[in-house]
């Protein structure tokens, strides 16, 4: 029997495909729900794309919504913020022209692979033809004729194919998205399409754009390996949990606190993992690491088994691995290569079920009693030592930090009759605030803390703002973003103007780039190259931003504040708003929360004419005699 079929371009068979896409979604309160999978396309049309997909698109808008941005590279983090909002459970494509519009999403594309979050890039390339080379834009390779610009992507994704004939979208097209809803694969995907490829026409099955939903799959543990997991926790007395992304991602914060609660754990969470446990359950002990608690760095320093929960055991979360190098450690984690890191014992399955099936092997098996009482004690007096420190009011004359500007945003809630900000959301990403936020921000509910700390990619906050309140308009989004990183990217502030989704945007100006002035003096150097007021040359002259001013530029309402106490009052009128807001506040990077933290190795010159380098070199080798080998 002949198969029915329906004569599209390959650029309308593309989009007709993502449109017709589903996907079974949990939502954070458990009600399931089938909805697109794909929830709309971000775009900035060129020469490459624009006659074909641009077509294409405007023909599917009422199914398929198009959003203009006004860079490549922050439409792309807004996608990867969307789905990284949702849990990984829809997605955003992103469609530029060739050349620069594509490399301008590269540096997103590493930001998607290193956080294991998926999002669809399709730009534009040159002609399969070849007749018309070289193209605008083109890249010209002297050895590989079939080598162009998106090439760039190849290392970057997880999938890559480029789109020569119709026929190749059968097989592409499912397969990015068979990798992008793979746990243990997730990430970002790359469909090069050929400008004139995106044109031609075929005659496509019609059951093609019938494709079923999308539920996702769930690994259970091995016998073998659970068996030799419990064992292992079984054997131990003082064990704690690090909490990572993956519990996020696999919605398992119910099975975690069941677990951390039937067996006496103690719970530390990675920055991709915070919100795993709420900020007030007696055993969450708060951050770890590098950026971590005093609660939560002592007893790492004193278990005898670590129990890391999707996470990618970054230096941040491990303290360069110097930690608790003392001690034992077991991986749950869907992904093999994550689970297997430092020689630790693997247990490889979602983390969801890992942890029921896990539990369910250790029976009424406790940690000793004595450490869980030392847990909920220490876990008790930092969330006392977190009131009194973002509670603070700075000295009259003295600028304020990045503490007492996190109290100031999160008190604002209880200022209009909210619960001290327990809905928000908070948008991160590089800097000294990371770090702040990592100890102090108070997360109530699973995704309210959003960290772009994987890649820790400086411009990526407000993009990442907006694509969070596309995925999740009821809550208020609030970043946070210090001066250096809000001038890299700052955009998209004007698209979340024009496309109706208010987000708040904290700006802590510190006059330049605070956090690495104080890494370059702690490794010894001279205050160079960092904060603008010594970056000066004869002749030149003095920086004098207004930030307010560019943010009214850009369509926000604007005001720079004074104080703390005029933050508070503005951030209540600013949830009470409708368009999104700037509020710039003038801080110091001379002070920082000293409480907590851990070493992180930063590689120290072995010569130098500076004798303070000398003596942090001498530091630096001796902290490394605790590493991991």
């Amino acid at each position: 029997m002949d198969r029915k079929t329906v004569r599209l371009t390959v650029a309308q068979a593309l989009v007709r495909y993502l449109a017709a896409l589903k996907a079974e979604v949990t939502q954070p309160d458990g009600r399931t729900e089938v909805l697109p999978y794909c929830g709309g396309v971000f775009s900035i049309f060129g020469h490459g794309n624009v006659a074909g997909l641009g077509e294409a698109l405007q023909a599917e808008k009422a199914v398929l919504p198009t959003f203009r941005a006004h860079n490549e590279q922050g439409m792309a983090n807004a996608a990867i913020a969307y789905a990284k909002t949702n849990f990984r459970q829809r997605i955003m494509a992103v469609t530029s022209s060739i050349g620069p519009g594509a490399t301008n999403m590269v540096t997103s594309a590493a930001l998607a692979h290193v956080a294991r979050l998926p999002v669809l890039l399709l730009p534009g390339d040159v002609f399969v033809s070849r007749l018309p080379d070289p193209v605008l834009q083109q890249v010209e390779s002297f050895e590989q004729g079939d080598l162009s610009a998106n090439d760039c992507f190849r290392p970057v994704t997880r999938y890559f194919d480029r789109i020569t004939t119709p026929e190749q979208l059968l097989v592409a097209l499912p397969r990015a998205i068979q990798v992008m809803t793979d746990p243990a694969q997730c990430g970002p995907v790359c469909l090069a399409l050929p400008q004139d490829v995106q044109t031609f026409a075929h005659d496509w099955p019609e059951d093609f754009f019938q494709p079923e939903v999308i539920r996702f799959r769930r690994p259970p543990a091995e016998s073998r390996e659970l068996a030799a997991a419990a064992e292992l926790l079984k054997s131990a007395k003082k064990p704690l949990i690090v909490a990572g992304g993956g519990v996020l991602y696999s919605q398992a914060w119910a099975e975690l606190a069941a677990f951390a609660e039937a067996h006496g754990i103690p719970v530390a969470e990675s920055q991709a993992g915070k919100g795993s446990l709420a900020w007030n359950h007696p055993l969450n002990l708060g951050s770890i690491g590098v950026t971590g608690s005093p609660a939560a760095n002592r007893l790492a320093e004193d278990c005898d088994v670590v129990f890391a929960v999707g996470t990618r055991l970054q230096d941040f979360t491990t303290g360069s691995h110097a930690l608790y190098a003392h001690a034992k450690l077991l991986s749950l984690n869907v992904q093999p290569f994550d689970a297997g890191k430092k020689r630790g014992r693997m247990l490889v399955a979602d983390a969801r079920d890992g942890l029921s099936q896990l539990g369910a092997a250790l029976g009424d098996w406790k940690a000793d009693a004595a450490w869980t009482a030392q847990a909920r004690d220490l876990a008790a007096g930092w969330v006392a030592r977190v009131t009194e420190l973002t509670l603070n009011t700075p000295a009259a004359g003295t600028l304020p930090y990045d503490a007492e500007v996190i109290g100031a945003v999160r008190e604002s809630a209880a200022d209009i009759g909210l619960d001290s900000g327990a809905s928000d959301i908070v948008v991160c990403a590089a800097g000294t605030l990371p770090a702040e936020l990592h100890k102090l921000w108070r997360s109530s509910m699973p995704g309210n803390y959003h960290m772009d700390y994987a890649y820790s990619c400086m411009g990526y906050e407000v993009a990442g703002g907006l694509g969070a309140k596309m995925a999740r308009p009821e809550r208020e989004v609030i970043v946070m973003v210090g001066d250096g990183s809000y001038m890299m990217l700052n955009n998209e502030l004007a698209t979340s103007v024009m496309l109706g989704r208010k987000i708040i945007v904290v700006l802590l100006d510190n006059r330049g780039y605070g956090c690495i002035e104080r890494l370059q003096l702690k490794s010894g150097g001279a205050s160079f190259n960092n904060m603008l007021d010594d970056c000066i040359p004869e002749g030149g002259v003095p920086s004098a931003i207004d930030f307010a001013m560019n943010g009214r530029s850009l369509g926000a309402e604007a005001v720079h504040v004074k104080d703390v106490a005029e933050l508070r009052r503005e951030m209540a009128r600013a949830r009470r708003a409708t368009r999104s807001q700037v509020l710039v506040i003038d801080t110091t990077h001379h002070r920082t929360t000293g409480d907590g933290g851990a070493w992180w190795e930063v590689a120290v010159p072995q010569v130098s004419q500076r004798p303070e380098v000398e003596a942090a070199h001498a530091r630096y080798l001796d902290a490394k005699k605790k590493q991991f080998n």
